[in-house]
């Protein structure tokens, strides 16, 4: 192995999650939450119940709400997120991340420093590392 190949640091989430969030509550409609995102340019939403991840609400909960012909102004997002999302912390590296995320399926993965969220990282972002950063050979 050469030098600059061993001095290579390994890519973590903490290099590219994004810290812009769309934070929500349990009791918040539908409607309210997706409009955050809408406004936040994102593609999910992290729910809290206080100052802990209670759920994550994704654009894929929204479009299932909206095709259940329910009042997404009415329907609170508890009735939808996915409760008790995996989740990673900044320090875990980018492949460990992806793994998780296609195994499981989803493409949105809270960031959590203890048990603050401190960001999101979706399958876009781990593709970009991907793209932007040459593989070795």
């Amino acid at each position: 192995m050469t030098e600059p190949a061993r001095q290579q640091r390994r890519v973590m989430l903490r290099d590219l999650m994004s810290t812009r969030v769309a934070l929500t509550f349990p009791d918040t409609p539908v409607a309210e939450a997706a409009a955050g995102m809408v406004k936040a340019n994102v593609g999910s939403a992290i729910v809290m119940q206080g100052r802990f991840l209670a759920g994550i609400l994704t654009e894929r909960d929204v479009l299932r709400a909206a095709a259940s012909g329910e009042d997404l102004r009415a329907a609170c997002v508890s009735d939808w997120m996915t409760p008790d999302p995996q989740s990673a912390s900044p320090d875990t590296p980018v492949e460990e991340a992806a793994e998780i995320m296609l195994k499981n399926g989803f493409r949105h993965l809270p960031v959590v420093d203890g048990r603050a969220v401190c960001g999101v990282v979706s399958l876009r972002d781990l593709f970009a590392t991907r793209i932007r950063r040459p593989q070795s050979r």
